[in-house]
C-alpha cells in the first residue's frame, strides 16, 4: 500500500511536508516524494488531506468487564478508530476492579481481537480502595500499560508516597485522579455559576488544587514519573509549571473538554455536561490553552466516559458523570486550538501521538520507517456536525455542534481501521 500526496504531519520532525508513505508487512517501509509504485500495489491518493501518525488515547473507558451496557472493548474500538486513534489505554475501574492479572488478560486477549491496539492500565491499589498497593511488578509483566485508580482519588498521603516509590523503583508512570472528595458536596459541577443555577454545593477547584499541589511535592520528593489527569483549573496548571521547572517527572493531560467548554455549558446542556472534574471558569479554560501551548501539559487525552441515556437522564445529582470524547476529540483540537491559532497542526498532533507514547513507553506516534504502520488521514477543511455514534453511548454536549476536521481513514498495523 502506498498512500500518495498527503501532507505529512510529523511530530518528530516538527514540521509539516508533502510526501507518500509506502507500507508494508505492516510497517512503514518508505517516506518519500514520488514513491514509484510496484504490480499489485494499492495505491490509496490522499492529496489535500494531512497523514499523521495514530491518534493515542492514554485515558478512556470501555466497561468491559461488568458494565458492558454503556460500552465494550468492541463498540469502544469502534469509536476509538472512528476518531483517527490506533491506541488507546483503557482504565482499571471496570467490575471487577482490573487489580489482578486475570481481569487484566481478559481486557487484553478481548483487545486482540479488534483493529485497533486495546491496552489496559492496572489498579494502584486492590479494589480502588487506596489501602493496599496492587502487585506492581506482576500487573506491568503481564502486560499493564501504567497504572491509576482513576475515577477514586487516592486520599492516603502516605499511601501515595510509598506507591511513589514502588513506581520509581520500576520506572512506571502513575496517574492520578485529582478531588479531593472531603471538600465537594455535589460532585460534576463546578462549586460557582454552576452550583448557583442548580441550588447545590459543587465541586470547587481547591479540590483539585490540594491533591495536584500534594502529589508535585511527592513527585518532587520521591523522583516518581507522574501524571496529572484531565486537568480543570488554572492553579492546578500552574502547580505543574513549577513542578516541571523544579525538576520533577510530573506529566499533565486535558481534556478536550476542559479546553473547549466552561460550566456555563453545564448550565445549558445539563447532565450532559457532567463531569469529574467539571468544567470552570473561562478564566480556567484559556490558563490550561496556555499550559497546551507552553508544554506545561503534556497530552491530549479524551477520557471517553460513556453512560445509558437512562442513567444521563436523571437529576443533576443523581446522574453519573462523563462523557463519550473519542469521536470528537481530533476536531475539537482544530476547532478550538488550531483554527484560533493556539497550537500549531505539529503541536496538537505532538499532544495526541508521540507525547503519549514516550510518556507511557510506547514505540508509536511516529511517521519513523521500520516503525508500525499506524497511521490517520483526516481533513482539516471539512466541517461536520456529530449526530451518530459508532460508541453504545451518545453522552456529550457537542452533539449537533459544527466541529472543523474529519477524520478519513483510520490505519493500523498497515490495515484499514476506518473509512469514512
Amino acid at each position: 500500500m502506498i498512500i500518495k500526496n498527503g501532507l505529512l504531519i510529523d511530530p518528530v520532525k516538527e514540521e509539516a511536508y508533502v510526501a507518500d508513505i509506502r507500507i508494508s508487512e505492516g510497517k512503514i517501509a518508505e517516506v518519500a516524494k514520488d514513491i514509484m509504485t510496484a504490480e499489485k500495489e494499492e495505491i490509496i491518493d490522499v492529496s489535500g488531506k494531512c497523514v499523521a501518525p495514530g491518534l493515542i488515547d492514554g485515558h478512556v473507558h470501555f466497561r468491559d468487564p461488568g458494565l458492558t451496557y454503556k460500552e465494550d472493548i468492541h463498540t469502544g474500538a469502534l469509536s476509538a478508530a472512528a476518531g483517527g486513534f490506533t491506541t488507546v489505554i483503557c482504565m482499571a475501574n471496570t467490575k471487577p476492579v482490573v487489580d489482578n492479572v486475570e481481569t487484566l488478560k481478559y481486557v487484553l486477549e478481548k483487545g486482540k481481537e479488534e483493529k485497533i491496539n486495546v491496552l489496559q492500565a492496572g489498579a494502584v491499589s486492590k479494589g480502588f480502595k487506596g489501602e493496599e498497593l496492587t502487585d506492581f511488578e506482576e500487573l506491568l509483566a503481564n502486560g499493564a500499560t501504567g497504572l491509576t485508580d482513576d475515577g477514586i482519588p487516592l486520599k492516603d498521603a502516605e499511601f501515595v508516597k510509598k506507591a511513589m516509590e514502588k513506581a520509581k523503583e520500576l520506572d512506571v508512570v502513575l496517574s492520578f485522579h485529582e478531588e479531593d472528595p472531603a471538600l465537594i458536596t455535589n460532585n460534576g459541577v463546578n462549586r460557582g455559576k454552576a452550583s448557583e443555577f442548580y441550588g447545590i454545593g459543587g465541586s470547587p477547584k481547591e479540590a483539585e488544587i490540594s491533591l495536584v499541589k500534594r502529589d508535585c511535592e511527592l513527585a518532587e520528593e520521591t523522583g516518581a514519573k507522574i501524571n496529572i489527569q484531565h486537568i480543570s483549573s488554572g492553579e492546578a496548571v500552574e502547580l505543574v509549571r513549577q513542578a516541571k521547572a523544579a525538576g520533577a517527572f510530573v506529566y499533565a493531560e486535558a481534556a478536550p473538554h476542559h479546553f473547549t467548554l466552561t460550566e456555563a455549558a453545564c448550565i445549558e446542556h445539563g447532565t450532559l455536561a457532567k463531569m469529574n472534574p467539571p468544567l470552570r471558569t473561562e478564566e480556567d479554560r484559556l490558563a490550561i490553552i496556555q499550559g497546551l501551548q507552553d508544554g506545561t501539559i503534556d497530552m491530549i487525552a479524551t477520557d471517553h466516559a460513556p453512560h445509558s441515556a437512562e442513567e444521563k437522564a436523571k437529576s443533576i445529582t443523581e446522574a453519573p458523570s462523563g462523557i463519550i470524547g473519542l469521536e470528537t476529540s481530533l476536531a475539537l483540537g482544530i476547532t478550538s486550538l488550531v483554527k484560533p491559532g493556539h497550537l500549531s497542526l505539529v503541536e496538537l498532533i505532538k499532544k495526541m501521538s508521540l507525547n503519549p507514547a514516550r510518556i507511557y513507553g510506547l514505540d508509536k506516534g511516529t511517521l519513523n520507517v521500520g516503525k508500525d504502520a499506524d497511521l490517520v488521514i483526516f481533513d482539516t477543511e471539512t466541517c461536520w456536525t456529530p449526530e451518530k455514534y459508532c460508541s453504545k453511548a451518545t453522552n456529550t454536549p457537542f452533539t449537533g455542534k459544527e466541529l472543523c476536521g474529519k477524520v478519513c481513514m483510520t490505519i493500523c498495523g498497515g490495515e484499514i481501521a476506518f473509512k469514512s
